[in-house]
């Protein structure tokens, strides 16, 4: 067994990873192809690694959490903030497929080019991209079915409810807890909150 496949079996059996598709996008992105060449020795480790620049690549066990939290399906749209080097772009992708499309954004310029470099070293149409984030968070005016925040905010950061299409799921870390926002309808959002995560904080 290779050392990829053992940190996913470890996450399954942990139950961290469930959903068939999930398991399949971390089967097939392989996490070394987005840490520093110094570091892919360490890809497999369960634990976040730094990427430069103050920021990390996350623990893949909390990607995981994060990401059945989300429930992102074939078709979806997703908006990924604070991409990074690109994995849960990469992920992401895999997973929506070409009938879907993932729109990753990142403040730090240096990011924004590895992560574009990350990502096409696989097979991904134009669904999946990686651009420099504005002023404000997300992207106003455009509406996603998912939306995936990687850095922890200290507020919940209203905005993205407008950004959400009814039925729509916002994953987000606030201070040390992972909150799942479900937008049921423009003026109902049912919120879950897990406790006990540390991250990079969000700057906006």
């Amino acid at each position: 067994m290779n050392v990829l496949n053992k940190l996913v079996d470890n996450m399954i059996a942990s139950n961290m990873l469930k959903s068939p598709l999930i398991i399949d996008a971390f089967r097939t992105i392989d996490r070394k192809y987005f840490v520093p060449d110094n570091m892919v020795e360490d890809a497999y480790v369960d634990a976040p690694l730094p990427i430069g620049h103050y920021q990390t690549i996350s623990q893949p066990s909390t990607v995981a959490f994060m990401l059945e939290r989300l429930d992102p399906q074939d078709g979806n749209t997703v908006l990924d903030i604070g991409s990074g080097s690109g994995w849960t772009t990469a992920l992401l992708c895999y997973i929506v497929g070409d009938k879907g499309s993932v729109t990753g954004l990142e403040r730090v310029d240096a990011l924004v080019e590895q992560g574009k470099q990350n990502l096409s070293k696989f097979r991904f149409n134009s669904h999946c991209h990686i651009e420099k984030a504005g002023e404000t968070l997300g992207l106003p005016g455009k509406q996603f079915d998912r939306i995936l925040v990687s850095a922890s905010a200290d507020t919940i950061p209203e905005e993205l409810f407008s950004q959400l299409k009814p039925g729509g799921i916002l994953v987000i870390p606030i201070r040390e807890s992972i909150f799942k926002f479900t937008k049921v309808s423009d003026t109902q959002v049912d919120k879950e909150e897990f406790y006990g995560f540390v991250f990079v904080p969000l700057i906006y």
